[in-house]
């Protein structure tokens, strides 16, 4: 082997912070190009803050909260779980076209956008019942608690808030196709910045008054609300009902509406055919 070569080989052994500090460099423009990345790197820490901060303030003061109603928690934890898998299951039906870079392929068919939005929440429910009921049966044998104690209401609960993440997976949607994989974390993210003004595991009241303004422009929360009245005092509120179901039919239209609007103004730029991993 000649000198040469020898002095190459020790140089490329040789620890060079020059190239650490290109890599280092690199990522952070990576980082820099997408503020949803920023954004993720924010939002778990806070989010959870505020969630649990919440939900601590409020079991202090209301130390039989959950000795009152045995599965309150579980039975918040299951429904909040059909809102976000509603959401995700529309998410990743449209990221693994993404993923693939099978827009343009798809859009060279007959197929038509409107279809195939009803693919993706067709899709959305089959996924959260996949993902949704063994959990709630395995919880009887587990927990001896059963969320199907709370009758007739379940079934309105479960489609408030499966609409409701079909509105939002739409939304999501409409960010990808206007940003690309760059918004893709958004998908696992957006529902959770909703969790503290839903009111998953504490009434409205807990709130400051400014958010609760905010929660009562949630289908959530009324539907959270409904569930603890059925499950303290027994009762269906027919107005958190209806306040629920007005709510998911703006977010379903609007949703759709940008969607599918975002969807044409990407065809025009022809951008199907450059989305992609």
């Amino acid at each position: 082997m000649s000198a040469t070569a020898v002095d190459h080989r020790a140089a490329l052994a040789r620890f060079s912070p020059a190239r650490l500090g290109a890599m280092v460099l690199r990522y952070l423009y990576l980082l820099r190009s997408s503020w949803p990345r920023t954004l993720e790197l924010l939002y778990w820490p806070a989010i959870q803050m505020i969630l649990w901060g919440f939900t601590s303030k409020f079991l202090m003061t209301n130390s039989s909260y959950v000795a009152r109603a045995g599965g309150v928690l579980l039975a918040a934890v299951m429904l909040w779980d059909v809102m976000f898998r509603g959401q995700l299951g529309v998410s990743v039906s449209f990221l693994e076209e993404l993923w693939s870079r099978n827009l343009g392929h798809l859009f060279v068919s007959p197929l038509r956008p409107y279809e195939w939005v009803l693919s993706l929440l067709t899709m959305s429910l089959v996924r959260v019942i996949i993902g949704v009921v063994p959990a709630t049966l395995l919880a009887i044998p587990l927990y001896h608690y059963s969320i199907f104690t709370l009758g007739p209401p379940l079934i309105a609960f479960f489609l408030l808030l499966l609409i409701m993440g079909w509105g939002l997976g739409l939304m999501i949607g409409a960010l990808l196709l206007r940003h690309g994989l760059g918004a893709e974390s958004l998908a696992w993210l957006a529902v959770f910045l909703l969790a503290p003004a839903s009111a998953v595991y504490y009434p409205v009241s807990v709130l400051p008054p400014w958010l609760q303004y905010l929660a009562w422009a949630l289908p959530s929360a009324h539907v959270f609300e409904g569930m603890r009245a059925v499950m303290f005092e027994g009762v269906f509120r027919v107005d958190h009902f209806m306040a629920a179901a007005a709510l998911d039919l703006v977010y379903l239209l609007f949703g759709g509406a940008i969607f599918l609007y975002a969807f044409r103004q990407a065809r025009q730029r022809g951008a199907l055919l450059q989305m992609g991993e």
